[in-house]
């Protein structure tokens, strides 16, 4: 696990999505820091954490809330599921909660359709141990689709997602596996605190569909939608930080 801090405010937690690095972040963290005090986190496996070979959602999850103190939490796709994992397990450590084009369940099922088919995730395990960075680049192609800007935002993507080096095929491997697996919608009903569920308009992986019904289902929860696809703190850092600042000043002290 790596942490590093920027900024100066009221502490914020900031974990990434699958193969990225906290990085990835970085239009967001400009806009960011003069506000909060930012914990930005590489996940197991990922970015300046890459020695660590395995990767695992609740791991991860009572790490950080070890490590950092009470904090507003905002994960990016899977680091969604990190971020709500630690909502859920220990809420004192969590002010509020921001799920950033993610999702309490990432496949799609018979009661679930705003999710992708559970076989694109085993299709990526397969072909990231025949084609690693094909894999990985194709995700890259999955998250810009459907964006106004896609081609744009898939070149930056493609600068970003190794600046910190190659992420560990062995905690990919553990991040498809979490994202294929965890359904965690049962769970949001008991959330101790108040959520913000921002996703893009023209996301193909967490349609806006996951976000209202997320939101619906949540308490004190509500959706915020950008004419963005999977990445929409891309284009629309400065709108998103409002926001972020918006929902914090509304938490309990």
């Amino acid at each position: 696990m790596h942490i590093e801090i920027h900024g100066e405010g009221a502490d914020l937690v900031l974990i990434h999505g699958w193969a990225m690095h906290g990085g990835i972040f970085a239009p967001l963290l400009d806009t960011l820091k003069p506000h909060f005090r930012v914990h930005l986190v590489d996940l197991p496996g990922h970015g300046l954490a890459r020695e660590e070979v395995h990767f695992d959602i609740a791991d991860s999850a009572r790490r950080i809330t070890a490590a950092t103190p009470r904090a507003l939490w905002v994960g990016w796709s899977l680091g969604g599921l990190v971020a709500l994992r630690a909502a859920l397990d220990v809420p004192a450590q969590v002010r509020g909660l921001v799920m950033l084009a993610s999702s309490p369940r990432f496949v799609a099922a018979p009661d679930w359709p705003h999710g992708v088919a559970a076989t694109v995730f085993g299709e990526f395990a397969d072909e990231l141990h025949a084609r690693y960075r094909h894999a990985i680049e194709r995700f890259l192609a999955l998250e810009t689709l459907g964006s106004p800007h896609a081609q744009a935002q898939l070149r930056e993507l493609r600068q970003l997602v190794f600046a910190r080096g190659e992420p560990r095929l062995e905690a990919l491997c553990d991040g498809l596996a979490a994202l294929a697996a965890n359904d965690l919608r049962e769970s949001l009903e008991s959330l101790a605190m108040p959520s913000l569920w921002i996703g893009g308009r023209r996301d193909r992986l967490v349609p806006p569909g996951a976000l209202q019904w997320a939101a619906a289902h949540a308490p004190h929860a509500r959706a915020l939608e950008f004419n963005s696809g999977h990445a929409p703190f891309l284009e629309f850092a400065p709108a998103i930080t409002d926001a972020l600042i918006e929902f914090a000043a509304g938490l309990p002290a």
